[in-house]
C-alpha cells in the first residue's frame, strides 16, 4: 500500500509540476515535438527505401542465354544444378520460341522483323531468380562458366550502384534516428535539470523530512514521461494526415511506378506507436539521468 501512496503521489505530483513549471515544460514539449517530427520524417524514408530495396530484389533476375546448339541434356543438367545452387531462389526455362511469340505480343514491329527470318534467332533461355541481389555478379559468374551458356545478363555496373545507392540511404536514415533520439534524450534532460534547479529548495525540505531517493526521483521521472508524451502529440498528428496525403496526391509512387510508397495503413499506426514510445522512454530516461547525474540524491 505504502508503494501505490508513493507512486499515486508521484503521478499527481508530476502533472502539478508540468503546469506549474509551464514555460520550462513548453520548451521541453517544444524541442520534443521538433526533434519527433525530423524522427518521423527519417522513420518514413528509411521504411520506404527498405520497401524499394525489397521490390527491386524481387525484380532484378539473371537471365542465361544458352547456346543456338544446346541441347536436352545439358538442360536438364543445368536445371539440376539450379536445384542446389547457392542463392538461387527460383528458375524458370523459356524456349526461343516463347520468346519469339512474346515479342510479337509487345511490338508489331518486332514481329514483322522476326518474320522475316526463316529460322528463330533467338536462344533458349533461363530466367533466375536470386536469394541475395548483393551476390548476383557472384551467380552470374557461376552461371557462364557453363560451356552451353552464350552469356549471363542481369544489368552488370548499373545494380551495384542502384543497391549501393539504397543502402547509403537505408544506412544514413537510421544513424539519424539514433542521433535524434539521443537528441531529445540530452534536450529532455537539460530541461528537465533546470526544472530541479529550480525546486532544489524542496527537494531539500523532501530529504530533511526523510522523504526516500526514490520518493524523490519518481515525480521527476513521471513528468519526463509526461513531456514526452504531450511532445508526441504534434508528430503523430503530422505523420498520419502528412503521409496520408503525400500518399493521396502521388498515387502511391514516386517519379515513376518502379519507386512505390508503402501503404499509409497500417503503416503510420507503427510509425505513431514508435514515436508514442519513443518519446515517452525517452522523457523518462531523460529526466532519470538529470536526477540522478545532477542532484546525487
Amino acid at each position: 500500500m505504502r508503494a501505490l501512496r508513493i507512486l499515486r503521489r508521484s503521478i499527481r505530483d508530476s502533472f502539478k509540476s508540468v503546469f506549474r513549471n509551464f514555460s520550462l515544460s513548453m520548451a521541453s514539449i517544444a524541442c520534443t515535438t521538433i526533434t519527433l517530427i525530423l524522427v518521423a520524417i527519417s522513420l518514413v524514408l528509411t521504411y520506404n527505401v527498405r520497401q524499394v530495396t525489397t521490390d527491386l530484389e524481387h525484380e532484378l533476375t539473371i537471365v542465361v542465354y544458352l547456346n543456338k546448339d544446346v541441347t536436352e541434356e545439358q538442360k536438364v543438367r543445368i536445371s539440376n544444378d539450379l536445384e542446389t545452387m547457392e542463392n538461387v531462389d527460383s528458375y524458370v526455362l523459356k524456349s526461343k520460341d516463347e520468346w519469339k511469340a512474346e515479342m510479337k505480343e509487345e511490338d508489331e514491329s518486332l514481329e514483322n522483323a522476326l518474320d522475316i527470318f526463316e529460322e528463330n534467332p533467338l536462344l533458349d533461355s533461363i530466367i533466375v531468380t536470386v536469394d541475395d541481389v548483393k551476390n548476383l555478379g557472384v551467380t552470374a559468374e557461376k552461371l557462364r562458366a557453363y560451356d552451353f551458356v552464350s552469356s549471363a545478363e542481369y544489368g552488370e555496373g548499373m545494380v551495384e550502384n542502384v543497391i549501393g545507392i539504397f543502402d547509403a540511404i537505408s544506412v544514413g536514415t537510421i544513424g539519424i534516428v539514433v542521433a535524434l533520439v539521443l537528441v531529445t534524450a540530452f534536450l529532455i534532460s537539460n530541461t528537465i535539470k533546470l526544472t530541479i534547479f529550480s525546486r532544489r529548495t524542496e527537494i531539500e525540505i523532501m530529504r530533511l523530512v526523510g522523504a526516500s531517493n526514490t520518493a524523490i526521483k519518481l515525480p521527476f521521472v513521471f513528468e519526463g514521461f509526461i513531456l514526452g508524451i504531450f511532445g508526441s502529440i504534434i508528430p503523430i498528428i503530422l505523420t498520419i494526415y502528412g503521409y496520408v496525403f503525400l500518399f493521396n496526391q502521388t498515387g502511391g509512387y514516386v517519379f515513376t511506378q518502379i519507386i512505390t510508397l508503402v501503404e499509409p495503413f497500417p503503416f503510420v499506426l507503427i510509425v505513431s506507436l514508435f514515436l508514442v514510445v519513443v518519446g515517452s522512454l525517452v522523457g523518462m530516461l531523460g529526466s532519470w539521468r538529470a536526477v540522478k547525474k545532477y542532484l546525487k540524491i
